[in-house]
């Protein structure tokens, strides 16, 4: 398919995004402000589960938009902007835990589900079926997880991208995305004693 033609779907399946992307590549700073707005509660969420910490997650979700906005023509139209925004993100995150010794906040710390749900019109699955207790707890054990191992589990369940996706979105195999998956399920079951089971057992284990 050529490039004109991935243009042409492009707009048919999501046309404001179409059109943003496209006055944003001519110059027009309000289209991509426009981009920003539609996207940020996804980016902030993805960058907040990755790094577990409020102000290293707005900090990354700017990191994300400026890197997007200086490679905005490098993106490929057959892809979903939003697949090529996230992945952007999850990739700065995955560098950034790995250039800082993990020294996560306190579960006292961590923001509201106000705070989190931001204005986004969007669905999160945290903040449909985990209370405040539960997303601290999900949030701990995800800071246990390694850098890799953290990003294949939120891409998958909490924003339901395809092996084949994430394997695209982090420049792997589809192979390695479920090897990951499996490898971080087990990390967290060994990490959920028979009393944290039952109490996180259907907001994150029935997913994992």
């Amino acid at each position: 398919m050529n490039l004109r033609r991935r243009w042409e779907k492009f707009a048919m399946s999501d046309p404001n995004t179409v059109q943003w992307v496209t006055a944003a590549l001519q110059g027009d700073q309000d289209a991509f402000a426009d981009l920003v707005y539609a996207y940020q509660d996804s980016v902030y969420n993805l960058c907040y589960r990755m790094l577990g910490e409020r102000v290293e997650a707005e900090d990354a979700a700017q990191e994300a938009f400026l890197r997007a906005y200086l490679n905005l023509q490098r993106y490929d139209p057959q892809r979903p902007f939003k697949t090529w925004l996230l992945s952007i993100a999850s990739n700065y995150c995955i560098d950034r835990l790995r250039r800082r010794r993990l020294q996560w906040m306190s579960l006292d710390d961590e923001p509201t589900a106000d705070r989190l749900a931001l204005s986004s019109d969007e669905p999160e699955p945290e903040h449909a079926t985990l209370t405040r207790e539960h997303s601290a707890a999900v949030q701990a054990l995800l800071n246990e997880l390694s850098p890799d191992y953290r990003a294949v589990v939120v891409l998958r369940y909490w924003y339901d991208y395809s092996y084949v996706e994430i394997a695209d979105m982090m420049d792997t195999t589809e192979s390695a995305v479920k090897s990951r998956l499996f490898r971080a399920r087990q990390a967290l079951a060994d990490k959920l004693g028979d009393e944290q089971a039952a109490r996180l057992g259907k907001p994150l284990m029935e997913g994992l």
